[in-house]
């Protein structure tokens, strides 16, 4: 291989005198190659047992299953009980969603009610659950006592309850949550509030308005007449979920999202580059885990109720980000792979996400792009483009319809235009990370991985669209104006900065990786002139490939990040090793870099 690349080095050297470095140790593929290795060492793809994880702070959802702890089929009511604690005396909003009727008292005084019967109609929103009910708490400064009441007909059993579904992605203030648990409860083992927030108690004989001794006084170790025996105070059923095994900071390598399937599709082009089977037999084993452990998934989303376990955004998203982007090396395994095992379940799977991308993701107002409904309505979102529109193209490429083709590509290549019109800031020459569509006066800050997002999926739509497209030259001419500007931008040490027009913020990997890898695309497909842009790849590279430890290890990756108007959001975030969003978007700078050199020594 050494022998290989130094022919390479001299036949590129001699014909592109720019093209290499002094610097660049090894060529790019095996410098990427070294993180696939790590990827491969390290990856379980298996869940771990665990408890079920109990918060003592009122900041996320909150749920009693009544139906788990004393069964269901028959009508019943039962109680659950705990303490909320706060720093001074408030009133806070509380959404909540219940099967049949409910009451809940507050420090003795009845706070909600609800007749009737009904099903949980519990929907999951972009970054909660919506709630179909909420009512006013009262809370004094100190313990508040909480009771609730449950009635069931006899199948569902169930009461959940959260704080306001939290719209701002970024809180510019910070939220103070009440205290929950039974750590106060007098003569009450620590253990059993580690365990849950809640003591229960039932059944009892149905009727929510016919009163039992807990609504009275709680008293543990009193036995009370039930629906067909004596019962006491106990705690709801403990369940055992499946969690990630040892995860970091930002999460790990193989939970469902954007950046662990792009990891996937990167080792699937590693292999087919590299030509080294293990690179894509990881990807199998990732898209195999994800597809085959759908099932369980499910299970614990909407038996158990764990609406935040592992993995749970494979069930019911409605954020591109856990819909479309994750799909990709899943679509892209159909395209290039005409058999496998499990082959049905892939299409079953992508058949449903392409009936997702044409007809249920939100879409602004009068334009066609993807949208978000955080921080508010229609937010458009650049990071959108990578999370939307290269499942577009993939889907195009997929079908055996010339009409969903034209479909698909048409969305794919008018979302680009339509997203320039949103987010693009003509006076900086770069992309904001989002824009409000109701407040499009207001400019946030030039975030580098979300400029990424924009030219890496131009550069996809460019490599696919026809030439003869008729949005395909606006496309073009919109990517090399984008291009030119960026390369202003670009720091003597190669990199990029994390604001990209701040060289006061810290140079970031992820960033410079996708701008690097898009710019070595443009040189490969002719879109740009290869002696003024060549260099200026090499030069990115080796600043990705500085960052690159020999086992694999990849710094200065920025956390994943949410949008703020406040620039000061972006100037700190913080920066992890190995963190996928970036360690993914390295491997493809690799292979295109690769792929570049490989073609221009031809």
């Amino acid at each position: 291989m050494k022998k290989q690349w130094m022919c390479l080095l001299f036949s590129s050297v001699f014909l592109f005198p720019n093209l290499y470095s002094q610097n660049l140790k090894e060529p790019p593929v095996e410098s990427v190659k070294k993180i696939g290795d790590k990827l491969i060492r390290e990856t379980p793809f298996a869940y771990k047992l665990v408890v079920a994880p109990n918060t003592a702070s009122f900041n996320n959802l909150k749920f009693i299953d009544f139906g788990r702890t004393f069964g269901m089929g028959k009508e019943a009511v039962a109680y659950a009980y705990t303490q909320l604690s706060f720093s001074k005396d408030t009133t806070i909003c509380i959404e909540t969603e219940h099967n049949d009727a409910c009451k809940i008292w507050c420090n003795g005084k009845l706070v909600y009610e609800k007749q009737g019967k009904r099903k949980i109609q519990i929907k999951r929103d972009e970054r909660s659950m919506k709630m179909s009910f909420s009512f006013d708490l009262p809370l004094k400064k100190g313990l508040n006592d909480l009771l609730i009441k449950s009635e069931t007909t006899g199948n569902d059993w169930c009461v959940f309850m959260q704080p306001p579904s939290k719209k701002d992605a970024v809180l510019t203030t910070t939220h103070e949550y009440p205290g929950i648990g039974l750590g106060q409860i007098k003569n009450t083992d620590p253990k059993v509030s580690e365990l849950t927030d809640w003591l229960v108690v039932g059944p009892f004989p149905p009727g929510i308005n016919t009163p039992h001794e807990p609504e009275q006084e709680f008293r543990f170790g009193r036995m009370y007449n039930g629906l067909d025996r004596l019962i006491t105070w106990t705690i709801p059923k403990i369940e055992i979920l499946g969690n990630m095994i040892d995860p970091a900071p930002w999460g790990t390598t193989y939970q469902w999202n954007y950046h662990n399937s792009g990891v996937a599709w990167a080792m699937q082009q590693l292999g087919e580059l590299s030509k080294e089977q293990k690179y894509t037999q990881w990807a199998n084993n990732y898209c195999d885990y994800q597809m085959e452990g759908m099932p369980f998934v499910n299970y614990q989303v909407n038996e158990l109720k764990a609406y935040n376990s592992a993995n749970a955004l494979v069930i019911g998203s409605t954020l591109l980000d856990f819909t479309l982007a994750p799909s990709l090396p899943l679509i892209y395994r159909l395209r290039m792979e005409n058999e496998f095992k499990g082959r049905k379940i892939y299409e079953s799977y992508i058949d449903k996400m392409m009936h997702y991308a044409r007809f249920e993701q939100i879409r602004s107002e009068r334009m066609t792009n993807y949208t978000r409904n955080t921080p508010e309505e229609f937010t458009v979102w650049v990071d959108d483009m990578f999370m939307g529109i290269p499942f577009l193209i993939q889907a195009g490429l997929y079908t055996d319809s010339m009409k969903l083709k034209k479909i698909f590509f048409d969305d794919a290549a008018g979302q680009v235009l339509d997203f320039h019109k949103h987010i693009w800031d003509k006076d900086a020459g770069l992309y904001m990370h989002a824009n409000y569509t109701s407040r499009p006066e207001i400019k946030l800050p030039h975030w580098s991985r979300a400029n990424g997002w924009a030219i890496w999926a131009m550069s996809e739509v460019l490599m696919a669209l026809p030439k003869n497209h008729p949005d395909y030259a606006e496309i073009l001419k919109q990517y090399r104006t984008f291009v030119h500007s960026l390369i202003k931008f670009q720091d003597d040490s190669g990199f990029w900065h994390n604001v990209i027009d701040r060289k006061d913020s810290p140079e970031e990997v992820s960033g410079t990786a996708i701008f690097t890898m898009a710019i070595a695309r443009g040189v490969r497909y002719g879109w740009l002139d290869s002696k003024k842009f060549i260099p200026l790849v090499m030069k990115g590279w080796e600043a990705v490939a500085s960052e690159i430890e020999n086992d694999g290890t990849v710094h200065k990756i920025c956390v994943g990040t949410m949008c703020s108007e406040d620039i000061n959001y972006y100037m700190n975030r913080p920066f992890y090793d190995n963190d996928t969003h970036g360690s993914f978007a390295v491997i493809f700078a690799g292979i295109e870099v690769q792929r570049m050199i490989n073609e221009k020594q031809k």
